[in-house]
């Protein structure tokens, strides 16, 4: 008898973790290593929010805090909500976890049943099908095409619905390919969903302030009002507010769903950390002129990826909306061989012998259910982004 749960057999170890990881013991044992696989600003966290955690802490804000969050944050969250999202939440429908990971665990927790279906949209989020998997549900893919800018078709959808549905994950702008739904998009898809009573819908906003051009950000619930009482708004402060140790999420939805993940994260976590909960309330309260350096640096650098990447031979690169990932696909490349004579031939093996043999750390598209594509964080500086595309350019040359 395995000493390990079975549970454990239904999951695999993140492959974004794993290859951030993988890039760091490179970089810890000399090797020249530039890592594209983390989804993390580089930038720190502004002042006036780290500074507001060392008052908390000097006024002795150090005990154990409510679970489902202070009070002053939750109303920071409803505050937000309605300021940016015409959203409209009272305290009691939301809840602070330990990043937004949480919030998804704790919500399908504690709904699914055996066997209930999530739909998920690839390319995905690698935790999504995992989770899913974890908490007893069955995952049912339905895949968003380069042709169609990584965008769910709303036909697709509908046939994919059953009655064992339970959830939709929906998440834009999209990791990993930074695809980001227009009000038009999103609307043809929440028509969709108005129609099957028993679909829930969860939207992960986690990327919400990284948006670029003229594109402007829409939520389901915003587009589509009737879908209030079945959609849970996920969000938190790791990407836009630089603030990914602070490990601070949030999701908002019915008070009788906010209340079941409360009584789950109670007998799991308890209430997150005290001193980050009050730097999160000084982060949405607070000055927030850090996002327009944030989105006008990320766009910077996304153009300079895309640019870089399609001019290399077998690679083509769309240009995303939001967040700060690129997904080029190198589809005439598999099948080819390296100057030492191994054959690429899938997206894993392009992936490993790009590290291996010219210190680039990206993670292989088929890990987010779509290759043969690598997912690219920009999220780094001019200079290691310029080094890091021609390194790859080079590799992708010299196959044979």
């Amino acid at each position: 008898m395995s000493f390990i749960s079975n549970a454990l057999s239904r999951i695999k170890p993140s492959a974004t973790i794993a290859l951030t990881q993988l890039a760091r013991d490179l970089k810890s044992q000399g090797r020249d290593v530039i890592s594209l696989a983390v989804g993390e600003p580089d930038f720190d966290t502004p002042d006036h929010i780290k500074e507001a955690a060392i008052l908390a802490a000097r006024r002795g804000e150090t005990k154990y805090t409510p679970v489902a969050g202070i009070s002053q944050l939750r109303e920071a969250v409803a505050a937000k909500l309605q300021r940016d999202n015409s959203l409209h939440y009272n305290m009691n429908q939301v809840i602070i976890s330990n990043g937004g990971k949480q919030v998804i665990f704790n919500a399908l927790m504690a709904t699914l049943n055996p066997g209930d279906e999530v739909i998920c949209v690839a390319p995905y989020w690698v935790s999504y099908p995992e989770i899913i998997a974890l908490c007893g549900g069955k995952c049912v893919i339905v895949t968003a095409h380069e042709e169609d800018n990584f965008k769910l078709k709303p036909e697709n959808l509908k046939s994919a619905i059953t009655p064992r549905t339970k959830w939709i994950i929906l998440n834009s702008p999209s990791n990993p390919t930074g695809a980001a739904y227009s009000y038009e998009e999103l609307k043809s898809i929440t028509d969709v969903i108005v129609e099957q009573d028993h679909v829930w819908v969860l939207s992960d906003d986690i990327y919400e302030h990284l948006i670029y051009g003229d594109h402007e950000f829409v939520t389901v619930a915003q587009v589509e009002p009737s879908l209030y009482e079945r959609t849970l708004t996920v969000n938190g402060l790791s990407k836009a507010y630089a603030m990914t140790g602070w490990r601070l999420g949030f999701g908002a939805g019915p008070t009788h769903l906010i209340k079941a993940m409360e009584t789950l994260q109670g007998q799991q976590t308890s209430g997150n950390c005290s001193i980050a909960q009050w730097a999160a309330v000084q982060a949405l309260n607070g000055p927030r002129d850090h996002l327009k350096m944030f989105r006008k640096t990320f766009k910077e650098r996304r153009d300079l990826v895309v640019s870089m990447l399609n001019q290399i031979t077998g690679m083509s690169c769309a240009t995303p909306e939001g967040a700060f990932y690129v997904y080029p696909s190198f589809r005439e490349l598999i099948g080819k061989s390296t100057p030492s004579g191994r054959i690429i031939k899938t997206d894993e093996d392009f992936v490993m012998e790009l590290l291996n043999s010219k210190g680039v750390a990206g993670v292989h598209g088929s890990a987010f259910g779509l290759g043969p594509n690598m997912r690219i964080s920009y999220a780094t500086s001019t200079e290691l982004l310029n080094e890091a595309c021609s390194r790859i350019k080079i590799f992708c040359d010299n196959l044979q």
